[in-house]
């Protein structure tokens, strides 16, 4: 008889990649939400960043998923505001995530995999996936166009391909890649948490101080990384790195290749704002 979860129930039998389905990285997300489970104060920035083309009063009285909720830190800033929100995670982060949300009536919480979802079409009235579908062994777009189903509007954020950005970023990308596909195979908590902090220190803050050295001569956004994490804790940041360089599926897109998902839905809103690139979609 198999172990069984924290919730006294027998898991499904792992999967591999073929059927899409990554067991890594399942693993990576149940360990990073366990070890960062705090909701920061900036977070809440960040929610604001997220939600900037949604108009936060055309939540209220509706259903909301919170699709690869991980520790529920945005919902958590929806919970007073929808009627119902419907978090779903297919790791073990579901479980901080309750006590995240232990306070609140509204929220119910379900462990399963996102491409299988156990609901009916059109279960929710508002859907949002942020930093979760380009981590799937499957074409994230691909998953996005699925996704109409589930909701009327859709808010989604995938990385994106830099294309904003001078080329050398691209080309800083390669060795980071080649890093985190190796570094994505230890599973010592240990290395992974020491690893994190050391990167925070000595990649991050070196050149998030950088960044903020040239922007006084507004020069900053030329230095990767400044832009989205200048003004963050190190707490903050160590759990980004820790996201960058232990979860072996990462895929990226471009602002083109979103403005393609208008062959799947009516309305197809991209924000000019950082994180890049993050999108609403409708029906």
């Amino acid at each position: 008889m198999g172990a069984l979860n924290r919730a006294g129930i027998k898991p499904a039998p792992t999967r591999n990649d073929d059927s899409g389905f990554a067991r890594d990285v399942q693993y990576s997300f149940g360990e990073e939400w366990s070890s960062y489970h705090s909701i920061l104060p900036e977070h809440k920035k960040e929610f604001s960043q997220y939600f900037d083309i949604v108009s936060l009063d055309s939540l209220e009285g509706l259903r909301v998923c919170d699709l690869g909720c991980g520790s529920g830190r945005w919902s958590y800033f929806l919970k007073e505001i929808a009627r119902e929100i419907v978090l779903v995670d297919f790791s073990d982060a579901i479980f901080t995530a309750r006590k995240n949300l232990s306070g609140s009536d509204s929220c119910l919480f379900f462990m399963c995999d996102l491409k299988e979802l156990p609901f009916r079409d059109g279960f929710a009235d508002f859907l949002f996936s942020l930093g979760v579908l380009h981590h799937l062994p499957t074409p994230c777009l691909d998953e996005v166009r699925n996704l109409k189903r589930a909701a009327r509007s859709l808010l989604i954020y995938l990385y994106y391909d830099l294309d904003n950005r001078p080329s050398y970023f691209r080309s800083l990308l390669k060795p980071v890649t080649f890093a985190r596909i190796k570094l994505s195979k230890v599973r010592s908590r240990s290395f992974r948490e020491a690893f994190s902090l050391l990167a925070a220190l000595f990649v991050y803050l070196p050149l998030i101080i950088a960044g903020r050295v040239l922007d006084l001569i507004k020069l900053g956004r030329f230095v990767p990384l400044y832009e989205g994490y200048k003004g963050k804790s190190v707490a903050r940041i160590r759990q980004d790195a820790y996201d960058r360089f232990f979860t072996r599926i990462e895929q990226r897109v471009s602002r083109k290749k979103i403005e393609e998902l208008k062959d799947t839905f009516a309305s197809v809103e991209i924000s000019k704002n950082p994180p890049y690139w993050h999108f609403l979609l409708k029906k």
